[in-house]
Protein backbone atom coordinates (compact mmCIF):
# COMPACT_ATOMS: atom_id res chain seq x y z
CA UNK A 1 0.00 0.00 0.00
CA UNK A 2 2.62 3.36 -1.56
CA UNK A 3 0.20 6.24 -0.51
CA UNK A 4 -1.55 4.86 2.26
CA UNK A 5 -3.64 7.75 4.04
CA UNK A 6 -3.71 7.51 7.55
CA UNK A 7 -6.32 10.23 8.46
CA UNK A 8 -8.42 7.86 6.65
CA UNK A 9 -8.37 5.52 9.30
CA UNK A 10 -11.53 5.42 11.43
CA UNK A 11 -11.22 4.40 15.87
CA UNK A 12 -14.12 3.26 17.48
CA UNK A 13 -15.25 0.06 18.72
CA UNK A 14 -16.59 -3.05 17.41
CA UNK A 15 -19.96 -4.10 17.20
CA UNK A 16 -21.73 -7.37 16.44
CA UNK A 17 -22.12 -6.45 12.51
CA UNK A 18 -18.09 -6.78 12.55
CA UNK A 19 -18.18 -10.15 13.84
CA UNK A 20 -16.42 -11.78 10.68
CA UNK A 21 -14.11 -9.41 10.39
CA UNK A 22 -13.29 -10.02 13.94
CA UNK A 23 -12.61 -13.67 13.10
CA UNK A 24 -10.79 -12.33 9.78
CA UNK A 25 -8.43 -10.53 11.88
CA UNK A 26 -8.01 -12.99 15.07
CA UNK A 27 -6.63 -15.70 12.68
CA UNK A 28 -4.37 -12.99 10.42
CA UNK A 29 -2.92 -12.76 14.08
CA UNK A 30 -2.49 -16.13 15.11
CA UNK A 31 -0.67 -16.73 11.65
CA UNK A 32 1.68 -13.81 12.70
CA UNK A 33 2.09 -14.70 15.75
CA UNK A 34 3.02 -18.52 15.43
CA UNK A 35 3.65 -17.97 11.82
CA UNK A 36 1.63 -21.04 10.85
CA UNK A 37 -1.42 -22.85 11.88
CA UNK A 38 -3.23 -26.39 11.10
CA UNK A 39 -6.42 -26.34 8.79
CA UNK A 40 -7.85 -28.07 11.85
CA UNK A 41 -6.78 -25.19 14.51
CA UNK A 42 -7.75 -22.63 11.54
CA UNK A 43 -11.29 -24.06 11.25
CA UNK A 44 -11.73 -24.65 15.31
CA UNK A 45 -11.10 -21.01 15.39
CA UNK A 46 -13.54 -20.03 12.11
CA UNK A 47 -16.62 -21.99 13.90
CA UNK A 48 -16.07 -20.76 17.48
CA UNK A 49 -15.08 -17.34 17.39
CA UNK A 50 -18.40 -15.73 15.88
CA UNK A 51 -20.32 -17.65 18.69
CA UNK A 52 -18.03 -16.52 21.53
CA UNK A 53 -17.90 -12.82 19.90
CA UNK A 54 -21.27 -12.72 19.78
CA UNK A 55 -21.90 -13.67 23.88
CA UNK A 56 -19.03 -11.37 24.77
CA UNK A 57 -18.68 -8.48 22.62
CA UNK A 58 -19.62 -5.37 24.25
CA UNK A 59 -20.02 -6.84 27.30
CA UNK A 60 -16.43 -8.31 29.44
CA UNK A 61 -14.81 -8.00 25.58
CA UNK A 62 -14.31 -4.93 24.27
CA UNK A 63 -12.82 -4.91 20.42
CA UNK A 64 -11.18 -1.30 19.96
CA UNK A 65 -10.47 -1.11 16.54
CA UNK A 66 -9.56 0.75 13.33
CA UNK A 67 -11.14 0.76 10.12
CA UNK A 68 -10.23 1.53 6.39
CA UNK A 69 -11.45 1.26 3.28
CA UNK A 70 -14.24 -0.66 4.59
CA UNK A 71 -12.95 -2.61 6.92
CA UNK A 72 -11.15 -3.15 9.54
CA UNK A 73 -7.48 -3.16 9.57
CA UNK A 74 -6.53 -3.59 13.27
CA UNK A 75 -7.56 -4.53 16.04
CA UNK A 76 -6.99 -4.36 20.29
CA UNK A 77 -8.86 -6.42 22.67
CA UNK A 78 -9.97 -5.85 26.63
CA UNK A 79 -11.12 -8.56 28.39
CA UNK A 80 -12.30 -7.24 31.63
CA UNK A 81 -12.08 -10.07 34.26
CA UNK A 82 -13.60 -9.64 37.80
CA UNK A 83 -12.29 -11.55 40.64
CA UNK A 84 -12.27 -11.45 44.19
CA UNK A 85 -10.87 -8.31 45.81
CA UNK A 86 -7.96 -8.33 47.63
CA UNK A 87 -4.97 -5.70 48.21
CA UNK A 88 -4.36 -4.94 44.41
CA UNK A 89 -7.98 -5.26 43.31
CA UNK A 90 -9.93 -3.23 45.89
CA UNK A 91 -13.30 -3.30 43.73
CA UNK A 92 -11.71 -6.91 41.66
CA UNK A 93 -11.33 -5.09 38.01
CA UNK A 94 -9.00 -5.88 36.10
CA UNK A 95 -8.38 -6.17 32.74
CA UNK A 96 -6.44 -8.22 30.04
CA UNK A 97 -5.36 -7.34 26.78
CA UNK A 98 -5.44 -10.10 23.75
CA UNK A 99 -3.98 -10.04 20.27
CA UNK A 100 -3.01 -6.55 19.41
CA UNK A 101 -2.97 -6.53 15.84
CA UNK A 102 -2.69 -4.13 12.64
CA UNK A 103 -2.57 -5.46 8.97
CA UNK A 104 1.00 -5.55 7.91
CA UNK A 105 0.20 -2.34 5.48
CA UNK A 106 -0.87 0.29 7.74
CA UNK A 107 1.68 -0.95 10.29
CA UNK A 108 4.16 2.10 11.57
CA UNK A 109 1.74 4.21 11.37
CA UNK A 110 0.63 5.10 15.22
CA UNK A 111 -2.21 3.02 14.98
CA UNK A 112 -1.51 0.25 17.61
CA UNK A 113 -0.75 3.14 20.01
CA UNK A 114 -4.21 4.67 19.74
CA UNK A 115 -5.83 1.69 20.01
CA UNK A 116 -4.10 1.17 22.90
CA UNK A 117 -4.71 4.69 24.36
CA UNK A 118 -8.39 3.76 23.67
CA UNK A 119 -7.83 0.57 25.34
CA UNK A 120 -6.40 2.29 28.34
CA UNK A 121 -8.93 5.65 28.68
CA UNK A 122 -11.50 2.96 28.29
CA UNK A 123 -10.20 0.76 31.61
CA UNK A 124 -9.73 3.92 33.57
CA UNK A 125 -13.44 4.57 32.94
CA UNK A 126 -14.82 1.38 34.14
CA UNK A 127 -12.63 1.38 37.19
CA UNK A 128 -10.50 -1.04 36.09
CA UNK A 129 -7.44 -1.45 38.56
CA UNK A 130 -5.04 -2.47 36.41
CA UNK A 131 -4.30 -3.75 32.64
CA UNK A 132 -2.39 -6.93 31.68
CA UNK A 133 -0.89 -7.68 28.52
CA UNK A 134 1.85 -10.10 27.36
CA UNK A 135 3.89 -8.49 24.42
CA UNK A 136 5.77 -9.52 21.59
CA UNK A 137 8.89 -7.99 21.19
CA UNK A 138 7.59 -6.02 18.18
CA UNK A 139 4.87 -4.81 20.29
CA UNK A 140 7.74 -4.21 23.82
CA UNK A 141 8.26 -0.84 23.57
CA UNK A 142 4.60 0.75 22.14
CA UNK A 143 3.67 -0.82 25.79
CA UNK A 144 6.90 0.61 27.99
CA UNK A 145 5.60 3.82 26.17
CA UNK A 146 2.46 3.65 27.50
CA UNK A 147 3.68 3.21 30.75
CA UNK A 148 3.02 -0.44 31.13
CA UNK A 149 5.92 -2.08 33.28
CA UNK A 150 7.55 -5.57 33.40
CA UNK A 151 5.90 -7.75 35.73
CA UNK A 152 7.47 -8.82 39.01
CA UNK A 153 5.69 -11.95 40.66
CA UNK A 154 6.19 -13.34 44.07
CA UNK A 155 4.24 -16.68 43.02
CA UNK A 156 5.36 -18.62 40.11
CA UNK A 157 3.63 -18.65 36.73
CA UNK A 158 1.85 -22.10 36.42
CA UNK A 159 -0.23 -23.86 33.78
CA UNK A 160 -1.86 -27.27 33.70
CA UNK A 161 -3.11 -28.58 29.91
CA UNK A 162 -6.29 -30.47 29.88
Amino acid sequence: MENLNIQSVEYDQANKADIKELVRLRIAYMLDDFGQISEYEKTSMEMQLPEYFERRLGKELIAFVARAEGRLVAAAYLLIIEKPANPFLPNGLEGEVLSVYTEEAYRGNGICLQLMQNLIAYGKAQGLCRINLMATEEGYPIYKKLGFEDKVQKYRDMRLKL
